[in-house]
């Protein structure tokens, strides 16, 4: 087997654009509806004060959801850097505006629109991308989104379930539940929103048997994209309090290898899977520790799949649509 057992996420940018293409990650100053506090409270027990910010997206401060030059200034200054650096390491030629921290919908849709048109008018973009909550989601929103596909973009949202047990999503505080995501999910695709689904595997209370019903119900949705990620737990999280009791256990790379072959194998051949691990400084995390980087994941994972000839979708079930 030459080509990957799995639809990667590179794979689809090369087929789809032939040139390099790359993500161009924003913080756009939004915060989230499971931070009563603002951006540096505590939301999901496993979510530490940075929210899912890219680490080049990192600032000693917060930025404001309420002054208007200031955000557009760094804004303008994430992006300015970012291109830079893509072009010079990368060769880029091909732009994706991601709007990555935090909940990319939390706001007033006169203002999403404000916000999504000025960074989107900073450069040349093929792709829009924006990184949300079920609890963000609604029609309004929706058409909000839909609307950059009539400028030519084409329009990704990625949208967090985690699991698919309530009862995990009440343990680490998520905030929503699975029916709830699925009213989301379902009004994206009535839109023709390409959708991305996020899952973590080795939340508390869960293995094997869990990762088998949540990556079920998943490629059930048939969504165009999937990203797994494996459970962190930062210092500075509510999950960390738990870690440090012995009351949860993170999953080694042995553990989470098998985790995301289950989900692959159950996916459907033509769902993006556009991320295998999560990301994270080693010292902020409590745990794992020791885990692959990225590459080295990657290439783990492909080279075990190949050595048992399995694939994506060879456990995908049809009859769940």
């Amino acid at each position: 087997m030459d080509k990957d057992p799995f639809y990667s996420y590179g794979s689809y940018l090369k087929q789809r654009y032939g040139i390099p293409a790359f993500r161009v990650g924003i913080d756009a100053g939004f915060s989230c509806p499971n931070r009563s506090g603002g951006r540096l409270s505590h939301g999901c027990s496993y979510c530490d004060a940075f929210g899912a910010r890219a680490m080049y997206q990192r600032t000693e401060g917060a930025l404001s959801d309420a002054v208007d030059d200031d955000l557009k200034a760094d804004i303008a200054e994430q992006t300015e850097k970012a291109v830079r650096f893509l072009k010079k390491r990368y060769s880029a030629e091909v732009f994706l505006l991601y709007i990555q921290a935090f909940s990319g919908t939390h706001a007033e849709p006169d203002r999403l629109r404000a916000v999504y048109d000025y960074a989107l008018s900073l450069q040349n973009y093929s792709e829009f991308i924006v990184s949300t909550r079920p609890d963000c989601i609604d029609r309004d929103r929706a058409e909000l989104l839909a609307s950059y596909k009539e400028k030519g973009l084409d329009v990704w949202v990625e949208l967090g379930l985690q699991s698919a047990h309530n009862q995990t999503l009440k343990r680490i505080n998520r905030g929503h539940s699975v029916e709830e995501f699925e009213e989301a999910y379902r009004l994206l695709q009535d839109y023709g929103i390409k959708t991305a689904v996020h899952l973590i595997f080795g939340l508390p209370g869960e293995g094997l048997k869990e990762v088998r019903e949540t990556s079920g119900y998943v490629a059930g949705l048939n969504p165009q994209g999937v990203k797994f990620h494996n459970l962190h737990v930062p210092y500075n999280s509510k999950l960390y309090e738990d870690y440090k009791k012995g009351l949860i256990e993170v999953p080694d790379t042995g553990q989470y290898l098998e985790y995301v072959i289950t989900a692959i194998e159950m996916m459907p051949g033509k769902t993006v899977v556009m991320r295998l691990t999560c990301d994270s400084r080693e010292d902020e995390r409590a745990a794992p520790k020791g885990f692959l980087k990225k590459t080295e994941f990657y290439n783990l994972l492909r080279s075990e799949m190949i050595k048992r000839k399995t694939f994506q979708g060879r456990l995908y079930d049809k009859s769940l649509i």
